[in-house]
Parts: C-alpha cells; sequence; structure tokens
C-alpha cells in the first residue's frame, strides 16, 4: 500500500476477528488493510462480502469476461486496490493474464477480441456519471451474449462500482497481491495529449 488510509484501520478483535483474519490469511496471504477500515462497521463488512461471495457463484456468464469488466471498473474509478486484487484474481482463476495485465489500457492494446472490446466499452458505458450506454451498445451484447448473461454482467459491472467507489473514498490502495505472488505489473494507460 502506498498511502494511508482515510479511515484508520481499525485492530481486528475478538472471535469473529480472529476466523475473518485466519480465512484472509489463508486464501490471501495477508489480512488486507481494506479489512480493518471496513471492521468500523461489521455489518457493512459482512454484508459486502456475503453479496460478493454471491456474485461469484453466479455462472452464465463467461468468468473472463466478468473479471475483465470488474478490472475495467477499478481502473476508471482509480481502485487501485480492487484492480490489483482482481488481476490475482484472474491469475487464480486461469485467465488469460497477457489480457488482463492489458486492461487499464484496453483502448491501445491489440490482445483484446471483438467481444471483449464491448465488454469493457460497456463497462465504462456503466461506470461514468450518468451512464453512457447506447441501444446499439446493448444490442450488441444480446446478441453475442444472449438475456441471461447480459443480465449478469450488468449486475456485475454495478456490484465492482459498489466495492470500487468506496475504497477510493476512504484512501484504500493496493496491498500488492499481484506483486507477492510474481504476476507481470499491470500495463498503465497510455498518455492522451
Amino acid at each position: 500500500m502506498t498511502g494511508t488510509t482515510r479511515i484508520p484501520a481499525a485492530e481486528i478483535t475478538g472471535f469473529k476477528g480472529a476466523l475473518i483474519k485466519r480465512f484472509a490469511r489463508k486464501a490471501l496471504g495477508q489480512v488486507p488493510t481494506s479489512l480493518g477500515v471496513y471492521w468500523h462497521n461489521q455489518k457493512v463488512l459482512m454484508g459486502m462480502a456475503n453479496f460478493g461471495g454471491k456474485v461469484k457463484k453466479w455462472d452464465a456468464c463467461d468468468e473472463q469476461l466478468k473479471s475483465f469488466a470488474h478490472m475495467a471498473v477499478a481502473a476508471q474509478v482509480g481502485c487501485s486496490w480492487c484492480l490489483d486484487f482482481n488481476y490475482f484474481e484472474a491469475n487464480n482463476l486461469n485467465l488469460d493474464m497477457d489480457k488482463a495485465r492489458e486492461i487499464p489500457r484496453w483502448r491501445e492494446s491489440d490482445v483484446f477480441s471483438p467481444l471483449e472490446r464491448d465488454v469493457l466499452e460497456y463497462a465504462e458505458a456503466m461506470t461514468v456519471t450518468p451512464p453512457t450506454v447506447s441501444d446499439e451498445m446493448v444490442a450488441r451484447l444480446r446478441d453475442r451474449l444472449g438475456d441471461a448473461a447480459l443480465v449478469e454482467l450488468s449486475a456485475v459491472i454495478a456490484f465492482a462500482n459498489f466495492t470500487t467507489r468506496p475504497n477510493v473514498a476512504m484512501g484504500i490502495e493496493s496491498d500488492g497481491f499481484a506483486a507477492a505472488c510474481g504476476l507481470k505489473p499491470l500495463a498503465h494507460p497510455t498518455a492522451v495529449g
């Protein structure tokens, strides 16, 4: 983590805290700083974690497309924690890591298929305020994915916004998950102008 959080991390204590720390170390190799920040309101922490667990069980849309969409939201919003964590998770899911590392500069990269480009564009269009999703964008995705997968993809993108924005607001930054497991650094967006 490169900076300090705007809300200092609380000490994670008690029986529930010990379980959460043990689970985090087993799954991630460390206890993320974000857990300490969210520990100030355990109902929020548990609610977000429970919903995240349900999101992971959805299976109508391709996992790689959902992962790339989440990373596109994180890159656009500026959530280094989410971008790093999702890159780490993409590795754990055996997704295409050459593509995953290019998400921050997907528009300039030549590694993405037309469908992946449409998904990344859709993720960004859902993320801007106000959203800029067009009828044509949705029609292209419906034709390729079908209604169930598009509904799921849309909900995953909404979930990505739900998790990235509070992290940015509270100053939660990368904990270095990807670097800790030896992944190549993520690409940086090409400078404009």
